[in-house]
């Protein structure tokens, strides 16, 4: 007897009602990002936001979009997936602030090869976590299951999110000057960038992924897989007060590409980083990859964060000054070098 559904939307592999639970579960957690600038109702077909302009004489819009890269592999995994929205989130933010903007709202997009209502409720409290943290509203977002292209228990997260910052006070990297100080605020590990290198140096790809990721590791105190698995800082609240009472003249989010590829960013033609390495602690973490990995130290400067997750140019004259101030704000900071006149970019020493 031929089966009456085999042509429905759920044969094919697409469950709109566990979409539709997925939706009720996440609901509490999105709601708790709403803001006074969030308009329309959970579950419209656009998120609507109307900011408040007062006092912005010329507003500029900054937007970001990024995901999460490899790293989401160990999340799938650990069967744990309350943080990755946090980076999604995370990786977003941490641009934009980087032109002096204050981020406004964000969505996310959620691909699945099945929907699974709890993970993906899981995902967005994550999300709605990194919301709250950064300031933002979290005003809409997709979960679009694709079975045939995915795996069942495969998904992927990107997000998107929009800030705003007066014209005249757009971080402009042409002030940077010589003698200027570079600040390094602390990271929380190895952040969202890097994992294609950690699989491989770790063999997460492999037979033991599981028992590779549930080592207990002395001296992080934790698992493999817990210390790796840690969300990314969100910098956008101590950032903010910092460029509010000492002006920040270059900033730069250190992601893919490490020291070499995103200090440069900040600086103006003519000038380079020295940065010093002493002057700030390397996390276990980092050396223990560098050990697994035979991976030369300059490698590793130009792949990972190496323990500073974002680094602030200010006069020498306010550098202490914000170094205590990011310490009051809940971030460790330390002064890691200075600008000097040259075009290597960044010299490490």
């Amino acid at each position: 007897m031929k089966n009456s559904h085999s042509g429905s939307y759920k044969a094919a592999g697409v469950d709109v009602v566990a979409g539709y639970e997925s939706v009720r579960l996440m609901k509490d957690a999105v709601k708790k990002t709403y803001n006074k600038g969030v308009l329309g109702e959970f579950g419209g077909f656009g998120g609507m936001f109307m900011p408040d302009l007062s006092g912005i004489k010329e507003p500029v819009f900054v937007s970001g979009t990024d995901g999460v890269g490899t790293k989401i592999k160990l999340a799938m995994l650990l069967d744990k997936h309350d943080t990755i929205g946090i980076d999604a989130v995370a990786m977003c933010v941490n641009d934009i602030i980087c032109s002096g903007a204050k981020p406004l709202y964000f969505l996310d997009y959620i691909a699945c090869g099945r929907v699974v209502p709890e993970r993906i409720a899981a995902i967005v409290s994550g999300v709605a976590e990194g919301c709250i943290q950064s300031g933002s509203a979290l005003i809409g977002g997709e979960t679009a299951e694709h079975p045939g292209l995915m795996k069942e228990d495969e998904y992927d997260i990107a997000g998107f999110c929009t800030g705003v910052v007066d014209k005249s006070k757009i971080i402009d990297r042409r002030k940077v000057k010589e003698g200027d100080v570079i600040i390094g605020l602390a990271s929380s590990g190895v952040h969202s960038n890097g994992f294609s290198l950690v699989r491989k140096v770790f063999g997460i790809g492999k037979k033991d992924d599981r028992k590779t990721l549930d080592e207990k590791i002395p001296e992080l105190g934790k698992t493999l897989g817990e210390e790796l698995l840690t969300p990314t800082s969100i910098y956008v609240k101590p950032v903010m007060k910092l460029n509010s009472e000492i002006k920040i003249k270059g900033i730069a989010n250190i992601t893919g590409g490490g020291f070499f590829e995103n200090i440069p960013r900040c600086l103006p033609e003519g000038l380079c980083a020295r940065i010093n390495k002493n002057m700030f602690e390397i996390p276990f973490i980092f050396r223990y990859i560098q050990e697994k990995g035979n991976i030369p130290e300059r490698d590793m400067f130009n792949t990972f964060n190496m323990g500073i997750g974002m680094v602030c140019v200010v006069s020498a004259k306010r550098a202490d000054a914000a170094v205590e101030m990011l310490e009051k704000a809940g971030t460790r900071a330390c002064c890691i070098g200075m600008v000097e006149r040259g075009d290597e970019g960044v010299v490490l020493i």
